[in-house]
């Protein structure tokens, strides 16, 4: 029985796909829910499972093809064995103009295991199988191939030779042109739309904290045992940013048209790098969780981002956002807005700087904040005394408890 293989159901604000990578080819033996192909988004990564078990026999698409949804990627028969996969012409030419290989051997292989080995010229029965039940994949090939080629190891008293690259001209001046992801071009689309359509100014301050780093310092361990998540900066400037948007609703808003439409919710999000782009997974209803919440929920959305595995749905909404630059050394910037929010918070890095305090000089861990606002509804007042309500609060945080 024949299964089609299509695009998944698409977002309703998100038009098309790209397909990326196919992580099998035809004639493969595939179980049931593994992986076929990564699509692409301009928002997330799509993985199309299989739904049965049995072999791939066709695929219609090929990588960088743009599809819709619902259209045809591919064909699989179902409960179809491996072994029993005939081998197309096209497959079994590579093996006649190649050296022969052990029948007993091939016969085990599937039909891209044997396409390789005999593109390869290898002897099957020297390959040492990765794959189910010990079958010969065509990486286990690939792999035989380049542990062939290495050089013998050289004797620990041979003398040195420099690490000039074989067969490589010097002095070339190489470039390389690939083309941008769905999801950063997106992003710099919706960051060229901010900067034209939005009155845009950031205004800054600096933070002592000396205050928090104690805090954190005396309990973190304590901390971490009892929530099993580490306790990070991340949760006392999110619950912070929650105090002062209380404070100052306008901060919490966002634009539609020409409305205004004020939050009574606080949906924090959380700017994430990854290779692909950036990403802004959400955190919702921020100011229901506690600190060990807030930094679970910042740990989960972290680690799967770098897997591709961030939802639609958790990176739609929010009503105001927080980046921290500073866990890549950046010491000052000026965030930009993510529409249709009104505002962002850009963190830095800590840096042991000299302050005044009580008319002494004296070191501090200072960190620089910045404030990016949308002056056609936050006025300079509210955005200065919004930030100054960050600092504060971080540089006492009893304030975060007494709510002062």
């Amino acid at each position: 029985m024949t299964i089609e293989i299509k695009v998944p159901v698409l977002p309703e604000s998100v038009a098309d796909a790209t397909i990326v990578t196919w992580h099998k080819q035809p004639g493969d033996f595939v179980e049931q829910d593994e992986n076929l192909v990564d699509v692409e988004t301009d928002k997330v990564m799509l993985e199309v499972p299989a739904p049965v078990t049995g072999v791939l026999r066709e695929i219609k698409e090929s990588e960088g093809t743009t599809v819709v949804a619902q259209q045809l990627l591919a064909i699989l028969e179902e409960g179809a064995s491996a072994e029993a996969t005939p081998i197309s012409a096209d497959a079994a030419a590579p093996e006649a103009a190649t050296a022969p290989v052990a029948a007993v051997a091939t016969a085990d292989l599937t039909p891209a295991a044997r396409r390789a080995v005999g593109e390869a010229g290898v002897d099957p029965s020297l390959v040492q199988g990765t794959g189910k039940g010990g079958r010969i994949t065509p990486q286990d090939v690939t792999s035989h191939q380049a542990a062939a080629s290495k050089p013998a190891p050289v004797s620990a008293l041979a003398p040195a030779k420099a690490a000039i690259p074989v067969n490589v001209p010097q002095g070339i001046r190489t470039e390389e042109r690939v083309p941008m992801s769905r999801l950063r071009a997106r992003v710099a689309e919706r960051l060229v739309e901010a900067q034209q359509t939005a009155a845009m100014l950031t205004t800054f301050n600096e933070i002592n904290m000396k205050a928090v780093m104690a805090l954190r310092k005396q309990y973190k361990d304590s901390f971490e045992k009892k929530h099993g998540v580490r306790l990070g900066f991340m949760s006392f400037f999110t619950k912070a940013v929650i105090e002062a948007l209380k404070r100052f609703p306008a901060v919490n808003a966002s634009i539609d048209g020409t409305d205004i439409i004020y939050h009574g919710y606080y949906d924090i999000g959380m700017a994430v790098s990854t290779e692909r782009g950036l990403v802004v997974p959400v955190i919702r209803d921020a100011d229901q969780k506690n600190m060990a919440g807030i930094e679970s929920t910042i740990g989960d959305f972290g680690a799967r981002a770098r897997q591709n595995k961030i939802t639609l749905e958790e990176m739609t909404g929010g009503t105001f956002t927080i980046t921290n630059g500073g866990v890549f050394g950046s010491l000052l910037s000026t965030p930009i807005l993510n529409p249709p929010q009104v505002a962002i918070l850009g963190m830095h890095k800590i840096e042991e700087r000299p302050v005044v305090e009580n008319g002494e000089v004296v070191v501090r861990p200072m960190m620089y904040v910045a404030l990016t606002y949308d002056h056609r509804i936050i006025d300079g007042k509210e955005s200065v005394q919004f930030l100054a309500t960050v600092k504060q609060l971080l540089e006492d945080p009893a304030r975060l408890l007494l709510e002062v």
